[in-house]
Order: structure tokens, then C-alpha cells, then sequence
């Protein structure tokens, strides 16, 4: 999951970031104002947004506008202190408004995974097939399949979205740090190697090619 925080200093940013893992597979950008995030948004996909109010409502809901058209399955975060301004902020289309946040990235980390605990998951478990994501590890009935870095990261990053279809550039942006410089084929060869570790084990594949469009975990003994 690819989160970008608006506002933060970036000492925050890395303590959110090191809280988020423990959850996710997560990546955190981190751009100074909304100025600075629309540079961000414009390149990069994001599965959710965080933004410290700054009191600069015709910016923010320019750009609140922007990240929902762009992506509408994008979730917006927006933290104020000021509790007469939720109202505003949910008519932005907002889908969540902390007040009085506190300094503590944990507090927030949690409201995160409120609003994301669809994407979240320490353990996949369907029918014999375990996916252990803090661990990196991979079983079936009896059998561990070894899988390592980011080839791992994009089977459970599919399987947590089972039945969705991903781009190349959707599964580029949300686990590399820096998207722009990796290719479609980094993604083709991560693929392959799934493909042959786990239907060598399962005896059937769980990543699909949608023809056009991506690729997609189905899960079909």
C-alpha cells in the first residue's frame, strides 16, 4: 500500500511509516504542503491520503478533488484542530477527520487501520495455502515455498486484494520506493517466478493475466 502524508515534519512521516509496517506492506511519501503533494499525486497511485489542515481551504479542496477523480477508491485522511470544521471536511469527501490529534504516529497508525482494515492482514489463510506476510513465508499443507523481497510482496499485495486486477504501473507504484525508475518487465519477471514456485507446490496457479488490464490472485483448486 502506497500512503502519502501532507504536512508532516519528515521526522513524523518515518515514525508513521515504521508504525504502518507492523500492518502493511506499506511505502510513505511525505510532501510538505498540498503545493508539494500534487507533485506526488500527479506521478504516483495512492491507496490513501493523510493531510494536516492548513487552513488553506480553497487549495485543499482543489486537491481533495483531484485525488478522488484521479482514483476514487483513494481514502482521504484529514487531521485539524479544529472540531467546528469536520462538517466542511466531509463534504470534501473526506473519509475520515481526526480532531486534536495527538503528536503520538501510533494513535494515528491506528485510525489508519480503522479505515483501511479491508487492505490489512498479518496471516492470508485460504483452504491449505498460508501466506505469513511479517515472517515472508509461504505454505501449503506440509510444503514452504521460499519467496524473497518484492516477489513476495506482490503476492500478498494481490492476495490481499483477491479478484481485483492490477496494472503493472498500480503494482510498481504501490511497492517501489521510487516507480519511476522500474519497468513493466521487473514486474513480468516477479510474476513468472510466483507463478512457477507456487504451481510447482500447488499444482495450479493463483496469479491470472487479464488480458489488457493486469493481473489478478484467484485462488481456484
Amino acid at each position: 500500500m502506497r500512503i502519502l502524508t501532507v504536512g508532516f515534519s519528515d521526522e513524523y512521516a518515518k515514525e508513521l511509516d515504521k508504525e504502518l509496517s507492523q500492518y502493511f506492506i506499506c511505502i510513505v511519501d511525505n510532501a510538505i504542503d498540498i503545493y508539494d503533494a500534487t507533485n506526488f499525486t500527479d506521478f504516483r497511485h495512492y491507496e490513501l491520503v493523510i493531510i494536516v489542515d492548513e487552513n488553506v481551504n480553497l487549495s485543499l479542496e482543489r486537491y481533495v478533488n483531484e485525488v478522488k477523480k484521479k482514483k476514487s477508491e483513494t481514502k482521504v485522511m484529514i487531521l485539524t484542530e479544529v472540531y467546528s470544521k469536520q462538517p466542511y471536511f466531509y463534504a470534501l469527501k473526506a473519509d475520515d477527520v481526526i480532531c486534536h490529534h495527538c503528536e503520538h504516529p501510533d494513535l494515528i497508525a491506528a485510525r489508519v487501520l480503522a479505515n483501511m482494515r479491508h487492505l490489512f492482514g498479518l496471516q492470508i489463510t485460504i483452504d491449505k495455502l498460508i501466506i505469513d506476510i511479517p515472517n515472508k513465508q509461504i505454505a501449503y499443507e506440509d510444503n514452504i515455498v521460499s519467496l524473497n523481497g518484492k516477489t513476495f510482496d506482490i503476492l500478498a499485495y494481490l492476495a490481499l486484494r483477491k479478484q481485483r486486477v492490477f496494472s503493472k504501473d498500480e503494482i510498481i507504484n504501490a511497492l517501489w520506493h521510487e516507480p519511476e525508475y522500474v519497468s513493466d518487465n521487473t514486474v513480468e519477471v516477479a510474476i513468472n517466478q510466483i507463478r512457477k514456485k507456487l504451481k510447482s507446490t500447488l499444482g495450479f496457479q493463483v496469479i491470472h493475466t487479464v488480458r489488457r488490464r493486469g493481473y489478478k490472485f484467484s485462488y481456484d483448486e
